[in-house]
This record gives structure tokens, C-alpha cells and sequence, in this order.
């Protein structure tokens, strides 16, 4: 952290970094040290077979919690969800993203939108079978669809209707074209075995099928003979089940082929590995209160609104006075990017338009513009009576989170905004947010612009609008993108969501959110692997690590 962070701060910040830098090399040491220990005691042992690979078999350990990861198990209908980790393996979509994040085929052999945006027609391939070896049709499709609808999570649905042995029409309450990414995202599951027991007993026609399930230790995929598509050549994977940084320690020792490692570690060198940075749509968003304070209380006794956050200079200060590329290169460890609006994903939706930020002197003068001032000496700006003072929530479980949070605050005294970082819980955030910001690390998806801005009472489905955002003009332009004929046509309105040449959600307007970084994935992967892809990331999101998974190859001779 001291060779990227130091150079870039000031003074004033530098002995608040020094303290922090040491706590930070003291908590990542204590791991290193437990680290060095168990790998000095399996060191020799592995020597000679620890890089190996069997022909077909590969053990992967993406840190995954099995409570956190899995607790739901494996069944789409009730929220499970590969598209955090990639392709769902188990199970098949209609549609599919590309390398690009364009839409192609999957089960789809073709699909269409009616003229009033409301029924989406698809008619799928006749040959495909579920892993239990009977065939998948149009039934399946409409049950799955109609039992996702039925079990609360999907809004927009009105029903599935099966038309034909392969074909199915879907009936949308009103037009909305991200529907879509549910015909891209939802893992198809069989009508026939779909039970109570399915999220752990999961039958499905995607490459690979589950064979084991060990508790607290690992699952089992073996290829699905049934696959329709192209055959993986890996016949059999192991996911592990870990705790806290134990995927370093998994991949020294060579019981992992790949292992998904924290920033600090990607920094140390282990042999016959390589380290690959994988882009992600994860991004962090600082959610700034919108409403005012007026003196409400929510249910659990929380106030509702903010007198600091509410008022546009202030939010506008924040997003001009951060510096960004220092977040991504101290915070990150330089393993992600900047972002400074709500950020682009696939090719037809554009990120919004960067600004100057780092700017002291320009959030200096929009808050004495907009009356705060120091009036009393103590280094925070106040207005009629009001400090521009507010606690800063993040998730105490996110390292990043913890040293972004930090970071703001000290970037934020510097315009004579205090800010106090309060790390927590989300069972303890989530009744505080309406009226202390809070740092927000989602993966965003085309829904996430409409559930974050549109204003409350106008979100039937998605995350909610947890800032209280209201733009009339924003509302009218997110709901003629819902109901534009295709992604590309819709993509004119998301743009000027951000800014139509008066308002918008983007710095120069309401500056509703202040944008963060987005996040790359580091991997530890075996040089006897090809992963079919680079290990310096593309400029754009080319799909998780799992995502061309069928596409591996192991190229050492075991």
C-alpha cells in the first residue's frame, strides 16, 4: 500500500495513512505468517506431485462459504443464481451473454418481442435432455418461469404459456425490455423432479451435472453426458469449501488448480502458478441519502433522511473532491478501475462520462457557492446551523470496503466534510440507510439502474431505491427505456439518464450516487492449465472466470 498510496495523498493525510498502513500490514502479516507455517509443512511432501493435473480432473477453491455461497442450494426458482460466479454449469438458459456481452442462443433456437413489448415468444431446440436422460420441452421452460413468478421474485411476469411441445410464450404485465437478462439468466429445471429437495438434489441439462455434496468441505461436478453443447473437455471439478485466505494456501501447496486470492496476496509469486486478473461488473457505490430529515422515524426507531446528504452541493463536493484512481491503486492494490458514474456493462450501454475529480478546489468553491462555509473555525463546513458531518456505513466482512471508507473520510476533511466510517452488518445497516450513507458492492446488471434511480413508489421488482432518489425526468426516461423494442434502443435513454443537457443522475445533476471503482478478480491459475483467456484484463467484462468453462484444457502431461 505505502509504494502506490503515499506518493498520492498529502501531508495532512500521511500520518493518519501511516497508522493505517501498519494496522494493515499487521493483520495481512499474521496471515502470511500462518500461511508460510502450513505451506513449510506440506512444502516437501508436494514437491515432486503438487503441480501436477490429472488429465480430466481439476480442484478449484473460490473461497466460497458453503453458508454464505450455499445455503439455498441449487434450485433458479428460489433465487440460486450461477451469474455471480459465471455460466450456470448446472443448468441451461434460454439466452446466453458471449464474450462481448451480446445476447446468442442457448436452449433458444429462436425468439421474438410483439409489437406492444409484451409477449416474448421462444421456441427452443428439440434435443436437449436433462441429466436424468428425459427430454426438456416447453413445459419445463413454462413451469420454471411461472414458479419463479409464484415464489416472489420475479415481478414483471404475468404468466407462462406453453404453445407447442418447444415452444413457450411469456406474458409481461407491461412492456419491459431488461427482461431480457432473465431470459439469459434463469437456470431451466425439470417439472418431472423439482421437489423440496431439488436445491440439494439439483437435475439439470447444463454441462455438468452434481455428483457430491460433502459438507463443509467440497461439491463435485462430473460432465453431463446429456450436454447438448460443446462437450468440456475436464470431465470432473472440485469446488472447496474454505475459510478467510486459505485459497492461497490451497494453491501453494498444490491441492488447487485455481484459487481465487485476496489483492495482497496476488502480489506473492508461487511457483508454477500464474496470476490472472479477471474483470467483473462488481462496482462500489457510496449511496448518499437523497430526502431530507424531517423528523420521521422508521419502524425500528431509526430517523429517516439526511439534512447533509440531501442538499446537491454536498453530494456534488464529494463525488468532485475523490480521488478515485488513489482508491483503485492504494485500496485495490491497482487491480480495478475507476468509475465515476453508473457504470457501462455490455457494449450498447455506455458507462457515464468520467469527470475531474480530485478536485479540492473545485468542491471548495460549489460549497461555498451553496452557503456552507466554516463559520466557526472547526474545520467543518456547516449551513444554517448544520455541520456537513455523517456516518459512512460499510460491511465490516469487507476488507475494501473498510480501507475505501477510510480513505473518503480522509479525502472529504480536506473540503471541510467530516465523515465518520462505522463498519456493520447488513441485519444492522439495513434499517440506518435511509439516513447514513453507506458503501454498496453489487454486481450491476442492466435492472440496476432502474431500481436505484427510479423513484420508490415506481419499482415493482429489483433492488429498491435505498437512497430515496426522485427525478420525475429520470422516471419518464427509465420507463421509455423499458419500453424500447431492444437493448440498443433502449441504451439512448439509459445514456441520458445520466444527463439530457438540464438534469440527470450524473455529477453535473442531482449527482445522486458517488461512484466508486469496479473490482477485478484475482486468480491463482496452474500453468498446466489453459483458461482461454489473458491474464491482464480486457477493457471490457469478458464474463466470469467460470463462464468458458466447457472451453478449458489441461496441457501438462500428468
Amino acid at each position: 500500500m505505502q509504494r502506490y498510496f503515499l506518493a498520492a495523498i498529502s501531508k495532512p493525510m500521511l500520518s493518519h495513512w501511516q497508522g493505517m498502513k501498519k494496522l494493515a500490514f499487521a493483520t495481512w502479516g499474521i496471515l502470511l505468517t500462518s500461511l508460510t507455517a502450513c505451506s513449510q509443512n506440506t512444502t516437501n511432501f508436494n514437491a515432486a506431485v503438487a503441480r501436477s493435473v490429472p488429465k480430466d480432473k481439476i480442484v478449484i477453491d473460490l473461497g466460497w462459504n458453503e453458508y454464505v455461497n450455499f445455503r439455498q442450494g441449487f434450485d433458479p426458482t428460489d433465487g440460486w443464481s450461477w451469474d455471480s460466479y459465471g455460466n450456470p454449469l448446472l443448468q441451461s438458459r434460454l439466452l446466453r451473454r458471449d464474450i462481448n456481452q451480446g445476447l446468442v442462443m442457448d436452449l433458444a433456437q429462436e425468439y421474438k418481442l410483439s409489437s406492444d413489448g409484451k409477449i416474448w415468444t421462444v421456441k427452443i431446440r428439440p434435443d436437449v435432455r436433462f441429466s436424468d436422460g428425459k427430454p426438456l420441452t416447453a413445459e419445463d421452460v413454462a413451469y420454471t418461469f411461472n414458479k419463479e413468478a409464484d415464489n416472489g421474485l420475479e415481478k414483471f411476469l404475468d404468466k407462462a404459456v406453453v404453445t407447442g411441445d418447444y415452444e413457450v410464450k411469456l406474458y409481461l404485465k407491461k412492456p419491459n425490455i431488461i427482461f431480457v437478462d432473465k431470459l439469459a439468466s434463469l437456470g431451466i429445471v425439470p417439472k418431472h423432479a423439482h421437489s423440496k429437495t431439488y436445491n440439494r438434489n439439483p437435475i439439470g441439462s447444463g454441462p455438468y451435472k452434481l455428483v457430491q455434496w460433502v459438507e463443509g468441505e467440497q461439491i463435485v461436478l462430473e460432465a453431463n453426458p446429456y450436454y447438448y453443447g460443446k462437450k468440456p473437455s475436464i470431465k470432473r471439478v472440485v469446488f472447496l469449501f474454505t475459510q478467510g485466505d486459505a485459497a492461497f494456501a490451497a494453491a501453494k501447496s498444490g491441492r488447487a488448480q485455481i484459487a481465487k486470492i485476496p489483492y495482497p496476496l496476488a502480489k506473492h509469486s508461487v511457483p508454477r502458478m500464474q496470476l490472472y486478473q479477471v474483470p467483473t461488473l462488481d462496482h462500489t457505490v457510496t449511496i448518499l441519502p437523497f430526502a431530507p430529515d424531517t423528523g420521521q422515524k422508521n419502524a425500528q426507531g431509526y430517523p429517516t433522511g439526511n439534512n447533509v446528504t440531501s442538499d446537491r452541493a454536498i453530494r456534488q463536493a464529494i463525488n468532485y473532491a475523490i480521488n478515485r484512481q488513489t482508491l483503485v491503486d492504494a485500496i485495490l492494490w491497482g487491480y480495478g478501475k475507476s468509475v465515476y458514474g453508473y457504470p457501462g456493462g455490455p457494449p450498447w450501454q455506455e458507462p457515464a462520462p468520467a469527470i475531474a475529480d480530485a478536485d479540492v478546489n473545485k468542491a471548495k468553491q460549489i460549497l461555498a457557492e451553496a452557503g456552507w462555509r466554516d463559520s466557526n473555525g472547526n474545520g467543518t463546513v456547516d449551513k444554517q446551523g448544520t455541520e456537513a458531518e455523517f456516518t459512512l456505513l460499510y460491511m465490516a466482512s469487507l476488507p475494501h470496503e473498510q480501507g475505501l471508507a477510510m480513505a473518503i473520510a480522509q479525502m472529504l476533511k480536506s473540503v471541510g466534510i467530516k465523515v465518520k466510517p462505522e463498519g456493520s452488518y447488513w441485519e444492522q445497516m439495513k434499517h440506518r440507510i435511509s439516513h447514513d450513507a453507506w458503501l454498496y458492492t453489487l454486481t450491476t446488471r442492466s435492472q440496476d439502474l432502474f431500481s436505484l434511480y427510479r423513484s420508490p413508489n415506481g419499482i415493482p421488482n429489483g433492488r429498491p431505491n435505498y437512497s430515496n432518489y426522485t427525478n420525475p425526468t429520470v422516471d419518464r426516461l427509465l420507463d421509455r427505456g423499458l419500453g424500447a423494442a431492444n437493448e440498443i434502443a433502449a441504451s439512448k435513454f439509459w445514456k441520458q439518464v445520466h444527463w439530457n443537457g438540464q438534469t440527470g443522475i450524473g455529477t453535473q445533476g442531482d449527482a445522486a450516487s458517488a461512484w466508486l471503482v469496479n473490482l477485478n478478480e484475482t486468480y491463482l491459475v496452474s500453468e498446466c492449465l489453459d483458461i482461454g483467456r489473458k491474464k491482464m484484463p480486457s477493457l471490457r467484462h469478458q464474463g466470469r472466470l467460470l463462464s468458458n468453462i466447457t472451453e478449458w484444457k489441461i496441457i501438462c502431461n500428468s
